[in-house]
């Protein structure tokens, strides 16, 4: 065999292998019930191509709390969770999801722990008012009482008189 067909064997394995790998991978993804993102859906550094989408999906990964770090949103952490879930969101934005409908999934998952800003309802408004109500009880409580003591009459030290 000569040179130029070692070379032109090497190159149809490789591309066999390359091929292999591929199918292996896809099966693989497939496997996990994930939908194949489209072709072209990023870019050459591994983001969404449109703009729109880029733009749309930073706005939603800003919103969402990192369920590891919890003082975090999904964009700043680090943790894996917060990758799956920066992930998620992608996926969701391919598939033609709206961001209602995206925070909608995140909240059946994870609950609403997972919203960085919860919508007002009855529970968060206990929780955002009772410290305001509690200075409120607090500040009437201290006015009555000084008020009371205003009113008593002044003792004078009587033994001191009579001295």
């Amino acid at each position: 065999m000569n040179v130029s067909g070692r070379a032109h064997r090497a190159a149809v394995l490789s591309l066999a292998w390359f091929a292999g790998a591929c199918l292996a991978g896809a099966s693989a993804f497939a496997a996990s019930g994930q939908p194949m993102p489209p072709a072209g859906a990023y870019d050459s550094h591994g983001l969404l191509a449109d703009p729109a989408l880029e733009s749309r999906y930073e706005h939603i990964t800003d919103k969402l709390r990192c369920l590891v770090c919890q003082n975090e949103t999904i964009a700043d952490s680090n943790a894996e969770l917060a990758a799956e879930l920066r992930s998620e969101v992608r996926e969701l934005l391919l598939a033609g999801k709206t961001d209602a409908q995206i925070y909608h999934f995140m909240t059946a998952r994870y609950g609403e722990f997972v919203l960085y800003d919860p919508p007002l309802d009855a529970r968060t408004v206990f929780i955002w008012g009772a410290p305001f109500a509690l200075l409120l009880i607090g500040g009437v409580v201290i006015y009555r009482i000084a008020r009371h003591r205003a009113k008593m009459p002044i003792e004078e030290d009587t033994e001191a008189e009579s001295t």
